[in-house]
């Protein structure tokens, strides 16, 4: 009834190539996510099985979240006229309402806005105004800057929950296509400004019936911990689509340090972990590595896991971590690896549903073990909410992730760097992730963040921004130290010339690295 997103959809001519290649991708015309990730889970696992719970004790069971998600459409529907297609924006971290209001937004035919609970109203500001949602649900704590935004009913979890109790818990959901948009999902931003990517309801289906099903393989007694939020679709499929159709259990933390997650995971048994390449550094060099054991699957995503990192959990614990690369753009991990069938150092290979090519500068395919641009086609690809940049993402029906990849003989991909990272300095094409690892295999080294900066005599050199151990001096000795490990763990010509120490490495919301801020400093610095 509200056609805005439908509207705003690129034209088609800019959209990739869509395929679905495997039984499991075929839908029906007419296909409610909600309902497959809610209804069909109590139908075959029962209502009394434990969907979500929290460190605090709260437990809810299939049959409760199935209850909640059809009182928070009928509150949507009937309290305030949403008709299908309007948006709503949720804000809050990851706790059940969250996830009940997820799934109500869906069942009522509305289009979700994922945001951050980290953003403030100057972030929330643009994707309100490009996305237009008109009721915003929003944990009581986090409504402040929701309430500053113009022309947007606030609903506070409080609220909802009241009218909520009013409401009988039955709800037919809306008779939506497979191919309606559901989702508008903010990038991270670690590039510079957010695009939106638009998803239908049959794409949150497709992330399970791809990496899910195929790599990930959760089973109704698995519990899932994951320190990405829902906004984060990492997060959204780690705790929401894959646990809910496997009847799984998710348990929801609102924020946690690597050593409380490893706490987190000793206290409630968890067996199935994702985070973050960082954590799982942190957590081994706080030595709290051993809380883990009870691990049976653990996924590493958001950026590149080093190789070193992942071989001293499989060597202290025998875990080995499922690498992958996904991207906002395509709403999950689409190569990957699991099992026997890892290959350490690589990330994987796509996952089936998806293939994958690596790209010279034309668009055109390179061969084994050229390096070049990703290229990724599958169920689902890049939809941009109005954004020219559209163009650059896809190329000849690829969605073009920004990543360096080559492609082994096996048919294993291997990360470089990402395009925008890869540093040429006198004519040698050095990757920072590289660099990095190597400045972080140091002993009073937390992490590093290695940019290009600008230099007349080699066009680049590498710049290093360097986060030392605390009571540790960052003084010149400190500085040839650095540079004189580097020189003996990678080839010398790779190490940092200019190596700075910082107290902190700039983030996104999410926990990105912002490697974009700190070229900006070495770019500034030049221009003056």
């Amino acid at each position: 009834m509200d056609t805005f997103a439908r509207d705003h959809l690129p034209p088609a001519a800019l959209w990739p190539t869509i395929e679905f290649t495997t039984p499991d991708l075929q839908y029906p015309d007419r296909l409610n996510a909600a309902t497959e990730l809610i209804d069909v889970p109590v139908a075959r696992f029962g209502p009394d099985r434990p969907a979500l719970r929290t460190p605090a004790g709260e437990v809810w069971s299939y049959g409760e979240l199935l209850t909640r998600a059809n009182q928070v459409a009928r509150v949507l529907t009937e309290d305030f006229d949403l008709v299908a297609g309007q948006r709503v924006l949720l804000r809050s971290p990851n706790n059940p309402w969250t996830v009940a209001a997820w799934l109500g937004v869906l069942k009522a035919g509305g289009v979700v806005v994922t945001t951050m609970a980290a953003l403030r109203t100057r972030e929330l500001t643009p994707i309100v105004e490009r996305t237009r949602p008109s009721i915003a649900l929003a944990d009581d704590r986090f409504a402040e800057d929701v309430r500053a935004l113009p022309s947007l009913t606030v609903v506070t979890y409080d609220d909802l929950a009241a009218r909520c109790g009013t409401k009988p818990g039955e709800f037919t959901a809306v008779d939506t296509a497979a191919d309606d948009v559901a989702l508008l999902a903010p990038t991270s931003g670690s590039t510079g400004t957010p695009k939106i990517t638009m998803h239908f309801h049959r794409d949150v289906l497709s992330i399970d019936n791809t990496f899910g099903r195929h790599v990930l393989r959760l089973n109704e007694n698995d519990l899932v911990a994951c320190t990405a939020p829902f906004a984060f679709t990492f997060g959204l499929g780690m705790l929401v689509v894959f646990p809910l159709r496997a009847g799984a259990c998710a348990l929801l933390t609102e924020a946690a340090t690597p050593a409380q997650v490893a706490d987190l995971v000793e206290q409630h048994g968890v067996t199935v972990l994702a985070t973050a390449p960082t954590a799982y550094k942190a957590i081994l060099r706080d030595g709290v590595d051993g809380k883990l054991r009870g691990l049976r699957t653990a996924v590493s995503a958001g950026e590149h896991i080093p190789r070193e990192t992942w071989e001293r959990l499989r060597d202290r614990l025998g875990l080995k971590v499922i690498d992958g690369i996904g991207a906002t753009e395509l709403l999950h991990i689409f190569i990957s690896a699991a099992g026997d069938d890892i290959r350490p150092g690589a990330t994987g290979k796509p996952v089936p549903g998806y293939r994958a090519a690596i790209l010279d500068p034309d668009g055109l395919e390179l061969g084994v073990g050229e390096p070049g641009r990703l290229g990724v086609i599958g169920p689902v690809g890049c939809r941009y909410l109005d954004d020219a940049r559209q163009k650059d993402y896809v190329v000849n029906g690829w969605n073009v992730t920004g990543d360096v990849f080559h492609r082994d003989a096996d048919g294993y991909f291997h990360y470089h760097a990402r395009s925008d990272h890869m540093i040429v300095s006198s004519g040698y094409n050095i990757g920072g992730p590289e660099v990095e690892e190597a400045i972080d295999t140091h002993p009073d080294v937390v992490e590093s963040a290695v940019v290009a900066k600008p230099d007349e005599e080699r066009g680049s050199v590498v710049c290093a921004f360097v986060v030392l151990r605390e009571g540790v001096e960052g003084d010149a000795a400190k500085v040839k130290e650095i540079q004189d490990h580097v020189k003996q763990t990678i080839a010398p010509y790779k190490y940092p010339r200019d190596v700075r120490f910082r107290t902190s490495l700039p983030r996104n919301a999410s926990g990105k690295l912002q490697r974009f801020a700190l070229r900006k400093i070495v770019e500034d610095e030049v221009l003056t």
